[in-house]
């Protein structure tokens, strides 16, 4: 859901990183109602200036009882100055060479039933069928950095840039429409992640790695994240046994 510069002028994210820094407890940076690329009102604090990276919807043949033509469908940080910030559990080291993987069919049976009841809820347009995937308690759906919120649903919905939620569901779809990494193997982090651009060294992309990026971001969110050091946009993270660990932004 890419929108032309002709209608939406591009925001860069640079002055989100300040803002998230000093974001805490149930506070995340979220688009805005104007575009992908804006902020809308973190709950319980006035609203930020500053914008995150934009969405972009992409249809993908699926497998095995899969919706055809739906597509497969944290804070952020300046990767230099990274102290007290939250990355993704298990993460590597974005500098070195990282396995990308298409294939949903070498990820464990539990991990793709779990990425296909997210496509298909985010598909529905009903922010609600995401609810009962997303746990409870300690093994709830961390949609926040820092504490757990107590409705990520109402969460989710206020970080939308519109009231139903559509914005954020259109987001999910374009995350894990990509290829996806497997982080932290035989440690308590082990995870499946999507977009694999989290665990990419964002200045060695090849040509096909930065069109398929900016079908998510803008060519002016991928020139700040290639200076900041890192993808600093959603992303999505399941464990071996079919638990959706988190759906974030961040480096």
């Amino acid at each position: 859901m890419r929108i032309g510069k002709e209608k939406v002028p591009r925001i860069r994210l640079a002055p989100v990183l300040l803002a998230f820094s000093l974001a805490a407890g149930n506070v995340l940076l979220a688009p805005s109602a104007y575009a992908l690329s804006e902020l809308h009102k973190i709950p319980g604090q006035a609203p930020s200036d500053a914008p995150p990276a934009q969405g972009s919807a992409e249809g993908q043949n699926q497998t095995q009882g899969t919706t055809p033509g739906v597509p497969m469908a944290e804070p952020l940080v300046n990767s230099q100055n990274n102290q007290g910030v939250d990355k993704t559990p298990g993460a590597q080291d974005a500098s070195k060479p990282v396995e990308v993987i298409y294939d949903i069919n070498k990820a464990p049976e539990p991990v793709r039933k779990m990425r296909q009841q997210i496509v298909e809820a985010a598909a529905s347009g009903d922010l609600e069928r995401l609810r009962p995937l997303m746990g409870t308690g300690k093994d709830q759906t961390q949609v926040t950095v820092g504490e757990a919120t107590d409705d990520p649903i109402g969460t989710l919905k206020d970080l939308s840039g519109d009231p139903d939620g559509d914005e954020i569901l259109a987001i999910m779809l374009d995350i894990v429409s990509t290829g996806f990494v497997h982080v932290g193997q035989g440690t308590s982090d082990d995870m499946y992640v999507w977009p694999y651009f989290a665990e990419k060294d964002l200045k060695s992309l090849t040509p096909p790695e930065r069109v398929e990026l900016l079908r998510i971001v803008t060519a002016g969110d991928l020139s700040d994240m290639q200076e900041f050091g890192g993808y600093n946009f959603y992303r999505l993270g399941i464990t071996p046994d079919g638990k959706w660990k988190f759906f974030t932004a961040g480096d």
